[in-house]
């Protein structure tokens, strides 16, 4: 399979924001690299590197459209890092397994007080909570991101039992899974990559979720149907863009969630939303935030 990467070289103090903006346009892996060529895939969240200058790359799929991915990538570094987005490379990339390399640094994360993440490849280390086994393959969402960390702690401390949710921009498919893992009975899981609808239903098999239980469309394809609850981590604009879209799957009185939203974007995306639904408080980790509520 050939990949596309885009690159840049940029000082460290800015480095976590050019990862953000190239995981929030879609990367499937982002590494950092000093001169001396050595990376440290997946950093720990929080930290940025010490060199004096930091070639930081996220990998494509070359079937992604990669002139969107570098707007997004320039618009949300922009509003991170209050400063222009460096110039960025383009590089066709043909028959590496890139993201294997990424993948094998993704350990089990603990959410909350029932719900583990576990790479699929690895023995799960606790028996004592819900271990949800997770290979990323093309598609975002392992939970080491601050946006999908801020659904999983939602969904942990949520009464699923019997609930049908819809996993609105699913990913790796991982929100959906954690939910029925977590005790919904059903789930509807949709976005507009094929790719990603792959990974959920790969996923799916991995956790035991019978066919049944979780359901994946493409938009132009979904079932009309008011859910209990609605995720949607994706992005602030096509969250503002898509209110009526995505409001259309909630039923009165449901939960919505929704990440992917920066810390000055998120008041915006709230008020766009008040008018049908009661906003709880927003919560944040890091500079990105959860926007949550109920369904008038």
């Amino acid at each position: 399979m050939n990949w596309i990467q885009l690159s840049a070289t940029i000082d460290p103090t800015q480095a976590e924001a050019l990862e953000e903006s190239l995981l929030a346009a879609g990367a499937s892996a982002v590494t950092m690299v000093d001169a001396a060529n050595q990376p440290i895939l997946e950093p720990a969240l929080g930290t940025t590197p010490i060199w004096n200058e930091t070639r930081v790359t996220g990998l494509f799929s070359a079937e992604e459209d990669i002139d969107s991915a570098l707007k997004i990538t320039q618009a949300v570094f922009t509003q991170m890092a209050s400063a222009p987005c460096p110039n960025l490379t383009a590089e066709l990339l043909e028959n590496e397994d890139w993201t294997r390399k990424w993948i094998e640094n993704f350990k089990p994360i603990r959410f909350g007080n029932r719900l583990c993440v576990c790479p699929s490849w690895e023995a799960t280390p606790d028996t004592g909570v819900i271990n949800l086994l997770l290979e990323p393959g093309l598609a975002f969402g392992t939970g080491t991101h601050p946006t999908t960390a801020l659904c999983l702690e939602w969904l942990d401390g949520t009464e699923l039992s019997g609930k049908t949710v819809v996993d609105f921009g699913c990913g790796s498919g991982i929100l959906g899974i954690a939910a029925l893992l977590l005790g919904a009975s059903k789930v509807i899981a949709i976005d507009n990559d094929p790719q990603a609808l792959i990974a959920t239903r790969d996923n799916a098999d991995r956790n035991s979720i019978a066919p049944e239980r979780i359901e994946t469309y493409l938009p132009e394809d979904a079932p009309s149907l008011k859910a209990d609850i609605v995720v949607a981590n994706i992005l602030a604009q096509p969250l503002h863009d898509l209110r009526d879209i995505i409001l259309s799957y909630l039923k009165s009185e449901g939960s919505l969630v929704m990440s992917g939203v920066l810390k000055n974007q998120a008041e915006e995306l709230a008020q766009h939303y008040s008018s049908q639904v009661e906003i709880e408080p927003i919560a944040q980790q890091e500079d990105w935030t959860r926007v949550s509520g109920t369904r008038k």
